[in-house]
């Protein structure tokens, strides 16, 4: 999850970022050249992000012209190396659409129901203090309009995760149960389809669903469904392993809980108390790849996809959140879809047009500042 307080594993900042749409097909591959003028704005913004004081970048476009790979700055300070072009790095709340592309497979495999409760799955499992699984459905979770209580804010987790404490705990394992017992530990924000909030444990009840209904746990239906399919070989579910596959740079961060706002390198951390809704370890290129398949159709039936994109309008600000993505409304007219993700010392976010022919991924290997917006919008709209 992300060390900014409030934005924890992504926290939906994405919904209003300002973004662009272009269509067409992908066609043979540009020249290197051509493909660098036609993306000579969008590498000044990521130089800009940059120059904001984040350690590096890296970032991938791809259109109907092809592929782009892009970076900027360095990736490890100490070793004054520059930030790789093919970088692996933590997704964090990304790995929310891969959770609620599972789920919605199974709907169309007839396993599950989107209109059942968590209480049918989990029975037991989301209550106290207000909740009661048997009145939530697994839509509302996907969506976050559960009202369950979003354990990452929990005084204990933060102190544990936060704080400086986060060296002596940064190896610990948290398991799903610990997390959902944090949450159902506080009164629910609101009553189930009252309101909107994003909750990280909505997505850690997801994964326990994913597991009882399949057998398997979560992360091996991904595998099994999205990973191995789509061919993303840069793409891990790295459960309790808490170092980074090559290629990668190191992840620095500030603990929001921290008073001397000092920059610490993060790189290692234990990645379960994120778990189901933000562990997954990827690169741009398959993050592109991803999101290109499931909205252009190749990953989820007409039917599902068409769900997962109805969303609950969010800030008032044009956009909206779907199940486990975010519909953005773009300056230049037009929306893309797709999500942004936080987790110590790594900033990341991946958006596609709804034909899934234009993507872009990018990460910030810093966690205390930049903005994406230029580079979205001088991808998208060329300005």
């Amino acid at each position: 999850m992300s060390v900014r307080r409030g934005r924890v594993l992504g926290a939906a900042a994405m919904v209003s970022t300002a973004m662009a749409m272009t269509a067409g097909a992908l066609a043979a591959p540009a020249s290197a050249a051509t493909q660098s003028d036609r993306h000579e704005a969008t590498q000044r913004a990521l130089d800009g992000i940059v120059a904001e004081g984040v350690p590096g970048v890296t970032a991938q476009a791809r259109d109907k012209y092809g592929t782009w790979d892009a970076a900027s700055g360095v990736g490890d300070l100490r070793r004054g190396t520059p930030r790789g072009k093919h970088d692996r790095f933590r997704v964090g709340s990304i790995t929310k659409t891969f959770v609620a592309t599972v789920l919605l497979q199974l709907q169309a495999e007839r396993r599950i129901d989107l209109d059942d409760t968590v209480g049918k799955w989990l029975p037991g499992v989301v209550e106290g203090h207000g909740h009661d699984g048997d009145r939530i459905t697994v839509r509302q979770i996907l969506n976050h309009t559960s009202g369950i209580f979003d354990y990452s804010t929990d005084e204990e987790f933060a102190e544990k995760v936060f704080s400086k404490q986060f060296f002596k705990h940064r190896y610990d394992t948290w398991t799903p149960e610990q997390l959902v017992k944090l949450a159902t530990g506080h009164k629910p924000d609101f009553a189930p389809g009252k309101d909107w909030k994003y909750s990280n444990t909505n997505y850690i009840v997801a994964g326990m669903i994913i597991k009882k209904v399949t057998g398997h746990a979560y992360g091996d239906e991904i595998r099994r469904r999205v990973i191995a399919p789509l061919h993303l070989n840069a793409t891990t579910v790295p459960g309790t392993r808490s170092t980074m596959p090559r290629p990668s740079s190191r992840a620095y961060g500030k603990l929001p809980l921290d008073p001397a706002g000092k920059v610490y390198d993060v790189t290692e951390l234990n990645p379960s108390m994120g778990g189901s809704a933000g562990e997954i370890i990827s690169d741009s290129a398959d993050l592109n790849r991803f999101y290109s398949a499931l909205l252009g159709g190749r990953l989820l039936p007409k039917a599902e996809l068409t769900e997962m994109k109805t969303v609950v309008p969010v800030g008032g600000k044009g956009g909206g959140y779907g199940l486990g993505i975010s519909e953005m409304q773009l300056p230049c007219k037009g929306k893309v879809w797709g999500h942004d993700g936080g987790i110590h010392g790594s900033s990341s976010l991946a958006l596609t047009t709804p034909d899934g022919r234009h993507s872009l991924a990018l990460n910030m290997n810093g966690d205390w500042a930049g903005d994406a917006d230029p580079a979205v919008v001088a991808e998208f709209c060329g300005t």
